[in-house]
């Protein structure tokens, strides 16, 4: 179940991602969250800007890594913009991170870009998360929110 709080933290996805694209990047934030509701790290994807292994959610596996306790990270929550990727998927699970919340799938994404006619340009295939990362509590897409990551998305694909 989805909570107000959730919500909140979503919210904040969104304001990342959009961000993001209005930097010239893949519109994709992501929060971390401890397990007492605390905000600790947040990011938007830099994959243009950067490289294209800058995505919010390999970095904020990396700042959870170099910055909290085991049992701390297994209690922490990850939300996202967007389903994990295949390599951020892995970055998640490695790093020992508790819950995952996803607005959209990847899924999702994959019908807007055929229903926009957008070929894919990513090198590796899209999994889910659980494909990638089974032990991974995942929730998600949230409706609604889905929406506007799917407007974000129109966006990008018009500016590409």
């Amino acid at each position: 179940m989805i909570t107000d709080n959730d919500m909140v933290y979503l919210r904040r996805c969104v304001e990342l991602a959009t961000e993001a694209l209005e930097a010239g990047d893949e519109p994709f934030g992501s929060v971390l969250v401890d397990g007492d509701g605390q905000v600790l790290h947040e990011d938007r994807n830099r994959a243009n800007t950067v490289d294209a292994t800058y995505h919010p959610e390999i970095a904020i596996a990396k700042w959870a890594a170099e910055n909290m306790t085991a049992d701390a990270r297994t209690k922490a929550v990850v939300y996202t913009s967007g389903e994990h990727c295949a390599m951020c998927s892995a970055a998640h699970a490695w790093a020992g991170l508790g819950r995952i919340v996803y607005i959209s799938s990847s899924k999702q994404l994959s019908e807007w870009m055929e229903a926009m006619g957008v070929q894919s340009t990513s090198p590796i295939n899209s999994l889910s998360i659980q494909e990638v990362a089974p032990n991974v509590p995942v929730q998600g897409p949230i409706t609604g929110l889905d929406e506007e990551i799917k407007a974000l998305q129109r966006r990008s694909f018009k500016k590409g």
